[in-house]
């Protein structure tokens, strides 16, 4: 039998390797700088580039893209080489995928602080960048299908499977999500509005979740976990059903994350079935995991590696019992906006995959090198510490979500809120956000033991860049296994293109159904007539509270609860965000919602606690935005910002674009003058006064009457 001889290509797994380590630290020193104003917003050292607003989206970007991006990478280019006995197809298509991603993670790495942003979730980043991530995604797909294709080995592993879901699905998220209308360089407006834009991002937020932190992840422990365990994977037949059926009903899920909104009800209601029905796929896959190490529980005592495996597994049948858990509405409409969900998404993000990674890198780093790792003790601390972080973060994070939830819905006998100002529960919570620094610090420490000793095993050894291998032809493959299983899932493992076609419309089936009404059926989205786009001034004030990154602290949606119309005013309807491009609804309450925050406050109110927040709210752990005085708002956009806001169909009278900056002269003057009968003295032409005219503007379009509210809002 004639054996082929090829190499395996390690360089390429050791580069993503070394990217993981060293961006995982930055991502988590960025997250802990960002934890600890939060507390202390002094923290920002007084720069406008470091505040928790413009922080918080490089943290996520970099733990999200960069560390477990990178980790995705060197498990799929380890694993499906040895899978395929194929070496990757293109040397100099890893080279440039490899470099163009690091060259992406850095380019966030300065637009974000400086203020770059989208203001969606998970996908801040502007139009050239879009552009760049869709080019090296395609590199990346191109490299893999191209090694599929030259494979020795007839079937494709349950783990590729995982890979070409992760792939034609990110594809398509990013794609769909990236609907942006460039003004300059760095500056674009999303072309959905309002309610049809917080549709998009969620389906593209959620399953951003499900297909980058998820899909990838369940492939890589379908190779690892049995390698590091010695042992054949439980179930063949379940890796099946939980495979297509995970795929399926994931895409389904999104709007959990805008329940109680101005979304249309049906829209809602698909997303709590569906994301109650994910427990079944979600826990067939950790069920899978676990009972692969049902015969091993000796070798996980001893095995550190392990060890990360089965609390990365446990950690992921948490989170995945947890999120249907809370798109249940009756536990939404408490949880949504505070720290629970923080809790929540750190359980997964930490313990699957932070622990996944790590093992996956204590096991694979010291093979390519053909050594031992450098210290199994300091592996031990690291897992040990690593727990501990995980608790210490956790724990408090749920505690503040259920004390947020119960303080902002308790009423007195006497019918009135029992603490009206939101402040009282900001200051009740700081405690847990000293404790929860705390945890982030551990976990912190343990990667960087990590790095450590890995780059300590890595330095005692050398990398073993081109390993040897052998294998027969696929076409030898093809003739010895022609009376193998007939099975229709075997036969499909056989056709590589006929899988990624089908796994692409599998996945396309929920968005469409989901989407396309919203998008073609106008009364999904009624108008409301008192409803007028945004001046020139209001506009340029939108977008530096965009700048700012405010909408990582609060909200722009009123709910239909008693609590929160006492508290806030009217609830928000879908016809008040028409023009919105894009949709500000937030995530996340640390400071109040400011949907009806429009006329509540003078001028100088808002001039005062933007520059010395403490001045107006006592206790505050808003950073002063001092720098607004003193910057001079740049008007030389404002033409092309209205004129591109009337090719998204904002009604703009025609001209309207020469005259923009006209108008916004007399607004700004008027406030100007304003704060002058108060004492303040600004120049009209500063961006905190466009910031101030956003701000009166806001939740002001409508009435609380029957008459200027529409019966099927």
């Amino acid at each position: 039998m004639q054996l082929e001889k090829f190499t395996y290509d390690n360089k390429i797994v050791r580069n993503f390797g070394i990217a993981t380590l060293v961006w995982g630290i930055i991502g988590m020193t960025v997250g802990l700088l960002a934890a600890m104003q939060l507390f202390k917003p002094a923290m920002n050292m007084g720069s406008q580039y470091t505040t928790f607003g413009r922080i918080r989206p490089l943290h996520t970007n970099a733990v999200i893209f960069a560390f477990v991006g990178n980790a995705i990478f060197m498990g799929v280019y380890y694993s499906l080489q040895r899978l395929l006995k194929a070496r990757m197809f293109s040397n100099m298509l890893s080279k440039i995928h490899f470099w163009g991603w690091q060259l992406i993670i850095l380019s966030a790495v300065i637009t974000l602080p400086l203020g770059f942003t989208t203001s969606h979730e998970y996908a801040e980043l502007e139009w050239p960048i879009d552009i760049a991530i869709t080019i090296i995604w395609a590199v990346f797909g191109v490299n893999m299908f191209g090694t599929i294709f030259q494979r020795r080995e007839r079937h494709l592993y349950v783990a590729i499977w995982f890979y070409i879901a992760t792939f034609v699905t990110i594809a398509v998220l990013h794609i769909v999500n990236s609907f942006e209308l460039p003004i300059s360089f760095m500056k674009s407006y999303y072309v959905y509005a309002g309610v049809q834009d917080a549709l998009v991002q969620w389906w593209y937020g959620h399953n951003a979740v499900a297909f980058f932190l998820t899909t990838p992840y369940l492939g890589m422990m379908y190779y690892f976990l049995p390698k590091m365990a010695g042992r054949p994977v439980y179930s063949y037949k379940l890796s099946i059903l939980h495979f297509w059926s995970l795929i399926f009903i994931y895409i389904w899920a999104g709007p959990h994350h805008l329940l109680y909104t101005s979304l249309p009800g049906w829209a809602q209601s698909l997303g709590v079935a569906f994301s109650i029905m994910l427990i079944a796929p979600s826990w067939g896959g950790m069920i899978n995991g676990l009972l692969t190490l049902r015969s091993a529980w000796n070798k996980v005592r001893e095995d550190v590696t392990l060890k990360f495996m089965v609390v990365a597994l446990t950690a992921y049948g948490m989170a995945t019992f947890e999120g249907p858990l809370l798109s249940l509405k009756q536990i939404n409409g408490v949880a949504h906006f505070t720290d629970w969900i923080v809790a929540h998404v750190h359980v997964g993000a930490l313990g699957w995959n932070g622990f996944l990674t790590f093992g996956v890198l204590y096991w694979l780093l010291p093979r390519i090198y053909k050594t031992e790792l450098y210290s199994k003790k300091l592996a031990g601390f690291h897992f040990w510490i690593g727990t501990l972080g995980i608790l210490f973060y956790a724990i408090p994070m749920y505690w503040a979500g259920f004390t947020q939830g119960l303080m902002w819905k308790e009423f007195t006998s006497e019918g009135l809120l029992k603490y009206p100002n939101f402040l009282t529960t900001t200051l009740q919570i700081i405690p847990m956000h000293v404790l929860r620094s705390i945890g982030g610090a551990l976990y912190l420490i343990g990667v960087i033991a990590m790095t450590y000793n890995l780059a300590k095993t890595m330095l005692g050894a050398k990398l073993v860049a081109n390993e040897p291998a052998e294998a027969m032809p696929l076409s030898k493959v093809i003739i010895e296994t022609s009376s193998s299983d007939k099975a229709w899932h075997r036969v499909l493992e056989r056709k590589p293109m006929k899988f990624m076609v089908l796994s692409l419309i599998i996945i396309l089936i929920g968005g469409m159904v989901e989407m396309m009404p919203t998008f073609t059926i106008q009364s999904n989205v009624p108008t409301i007539t008192s409803v007028k786009p945004y001046s020139a001034l209001e506009l340029q004030g939108r977008d530096l509270y965009i700048r700012e990154g405010c909408v990582n602290c609060h909200s722009q949606t009123v709910r239909p609860f008693r609590s929160e119309t006492e508290r806030y005013g009217e609830y928000s309807k879908a016809g008040e965000f028409v023009y919105d491009h894009p949709f500000l609804w937030g995530s996340k309450r640390t400071g109040p919602d400011l949907h009806r925050i429009g006329g509540k406050y003078s001028d100088a109110w808002h001039y005062n606690h933007l520059v010395d927040p403490v001045s107006m709210s006592p206790g505050s752990i808003m950073p002063p935005y001092a720098w607004l005085t003193e910057q001079k708002l740049d008007i030389t956009t404002t033409a092309s910002k209205i004129r591109a806001m009337q090719t998204l169909g904002v009604p703009y009278s025609d001209g309207y674009d020469r005259r923009a900056n006209d108008d916004l002269k007399v607004q700004a003057e008027k406030i100007a003058l304003d704060l002058k009968e108060n004492n303040i003295k600004v120049k009209s032409d500063r961006e905190i006064v466009a910031i101030i005219a956003y701000l009166q503007r806001l939740g002001t379009d409508i009435k609380a009457n029957k008459e200027t509210i529409p019966s099927n809002q």
